[in-house]
């Protein structure tokens, strides 16, 4: 008994197949670079939520225990000057104060690269006992800052009675993770209140 002859595909059935597995192939890889960009922004986000929350918090305990804040305004009483609201904070903290060596923190607002923003967050230690005060020690705190404000409110003294710390901030470093085209890049906004404790 003869067997049938063997048939093959034909060129347009390959075509075809070609043609639904290429569909195929790019649906699954449009499906994993979004998810991938997805996981990209969300930790990113959450890298950005977690450094914004301990550098508030470092900034609030510098406060509490700071003494002679700056800049202060040149009238307490005027409520035009008082609260003052600036891009910077100076004061000296406690083991500069025990140890005399007349040193003062800044905590500052920089432009990163246009005057008009992102800024960064600096942190600043003078030697005031040099004129100008020499920078003894500088860093960086956050980067992509869209506003970074200190609302001080003084006594007659003048007396720091309350610092209010206002970060504004934008997680996404890289634009290019958006998830979708068109997407508002979420910003964190941390805004909270210390008291200096009083030194004597």
């Amino acid at each position: 008994m003869k067997r049938p002859p063997r048939r093959g595909f034909t060129i347009v059935e390959m075509l075809i197949a070609l043609a639904i597995t290429s569909s195929l192939l790019t649906a699954t890889l449009v499906a994993f670079d979004a998810s991938w960009r997805s996981y990209r922004y969300t930790t990113e986000a959450a890298s950005s939520h977690v450094v914004s929350r301990i550098v508030m918090t470092r900034l609030l305990t510098l406060i509490r225990t700071g003494s002679e804040f700056g800049p202060f305004p040149d009238d307490v009483l005027d409520v035009a000057q008082n609260p003052l609201t600036s891009n910077s904070l100076e004061f000296i903290t406690e083991a500069d104060r025990a140890l005399g060596n007349g040193r003062i923190t800044r905590i500052e607002r920089r432009a990163a690269i246009e005057p008009n923003g992102p800024f960064e967050l600096w942190y600043v230690v003078l030697d005031s006992t040099q004129d100008p005060a020499a920078v003894v020690d500088q860093r960086p705190l956050i980067r992509n800052v869209s506003e970074a404000m200190f609302i001080l409110q003084y006594e007659p003294g003048p007396r720091l009675v309350r610092a209010t710390v206002d970060l504004t901030i934008n997680p996404n470093d890289d634009q290019a993770i958006a998830v979708r085209v068109g997407d508002a890049t979420p910003t964190i906004r941390l805004v909270a209140s210390a008291v200096p404790r009083q030194l004597d």
